[in-house]
This record gives C-alpha cells, structure tokens and sequence, in this order.
C-alpha cells in the first residue's frame, strides 16, 4: 500500500532535528491533515498507551486525573475517553494542535507549554497518570524531561511513555532507556510493564522498515511513581 502524498514529507521534516521556532511552525501546518496521516501509517501508540493506562488502574478510572503531555490534536485523548477517563488536561508546545484538540471536547484543560524549555504548568503532584505519547524521539522531546514529568505525578500514579525503535530513533532509545533505569535505581519509580510492539506504525522509508516488514517497531513503557517514604521518628 502506497502512503498519501505528502505524509512521508511530512513525517521527515518534523523528525529532521530543526531548531525549536520552525518545528513548531510545522506541527502548526501539520495540524489540518495530521489526523488523517497517522491514519494512514496505521500509528497504534495511542491506543496502546491507553490500553496500558487502564489495564494499571485499580478501579474505575472516570475520577482519576490525566495530563496528557504533547496532546497533539487529541489522539490519545480519544482512546483514554473510551476507557471511562473523563478528567483529562492537555499540554502541546504547538498552537495549532491544541486547537484541534480543543475541537474533540475531551479535555477540561488545555495549555501551550514546550516541554524541555520550559516546566510544565500547575503544581507538583496532582496527577494520577501522565503520559507522553509519540513525542519521545529523535528530534523530538529531550530525555531530560523525565524529572518533570515525575513532580507533576502524584505519589503511587502512573506514567506511560512511547517512543520509536526505528533505526534513527535507536541513539535516543538507548538514552531514554538509560535515564528511565536511572530513576528506578535511586527509587524514584518502579517499571510495570516495557512492551515492545513490532508493528508500531508504517515505516517511509526501506531503510525504516523493520526486517523488511513495511512497519517500524517501538515501546510502550509503564512506571508507579514510587510514595514518599514515611519520616522516621526520633
């Protein structure tokens, strides 16, 4: 099956490591057509993501609290809903994506916020899930990031990462890896679950393609925030 026009063009110049202002500037143009484009690469992280997400939760998650970091125009918004979340903030660097995502009416909140520049808005520790899907990648999302995400997460709630497994994303992988283990050894976190999945989305390119399958392979990653340890008496 023949990609669209113009989607690998567009998968390729929001990957190619452009500085900050012009990758905005083409999520903005991407945001119309995005929808449709990742329909096309037959992308799952979302619903893989989501599908994690609640598997994690104890009990009905409707009154459980979401940030969905790097919204997008909603995606994982839409497969969360469908699994009884319903209280669920966004955060997106682009404002043409968030006003796609503003459209879906799925989210209480919605905010412009480039993560890796600057913090994420609100206080620490009033979500029970974070999750930061399709945005951890080459190019993308410093792994820097990580100790944010964690102060906006509250003691025993979940974060739920993706990233790609691609060939150009393999240096970012083996970073985010390390920084993931890193936090779990100094307790800050504990992993649930590191799923990796083979047939993530389309590749667009040969040299993409995973064993000549015509699909790129990637990552699901799920960490409990660990509680605060109790203050020992004297």
């Amino acid at each position: 099956m023949v990609l669209p026009s113009g989607v690998r063009e567009r998968v390729a110049a929001v990957h190619r490591g452009s500085a900050l202002p012009e990758r905005l500037r083409l999520y903005d143009a991407w945001a119309t057509d995005y929808d449709q484009d990742v329909a096309a690469l037959e992308y799952r992280a979302p619903h893989l993501a989501a599908a994690s997400l609640a598997f994690a939760f104890p009990a009905a998650p409707a009154g459980a609290r979401l940030l969905d970091v790097a919204c997008g125009t909603g995606l994982v918004a839409r497969e969360l809903h469908r699994r009884g979340f319903r209280c669920l903030h966004g955060v997106d660097g682009s404002a043409g994506m968030l006003e796609r995502a503003r459209s879906t009416g799925l989210y209480q909140e919605l905010r412009q916020c480039v993560l890796g520049w600057e913090p994420l808005p609100g206080p620490a520790e009033q979500y029970d899930a974070v999750t930061v899907v399709g945005a951890l990648g080459e190019g993308q999302v410093p792994t820097t990031v990580l100790p944010e995400l964690l102060r906006v997460t509250k003691p025993g709630g979940f974060l739920c990462l993706t990233t790609r497994s691609n060939l150009s994303n393999l240096r970012y992988k083996r970073e985010l890896e390390a920084e993931l283990g890193k936090l779990e050894r100094c307790g800050a976190w504990q992993k649930l679950l590191a799923q990796e999945v083979e047939h993530w989305e389309r590749a667009t390119s040969e040299e993409e393609s995973t064993r000549g399958t015509g699909y790129i392979s990637g990552v699901v990653y799920l960490y409990q925030k660990c509680p605060v340890p109790p203050l020992e008496e004297d």
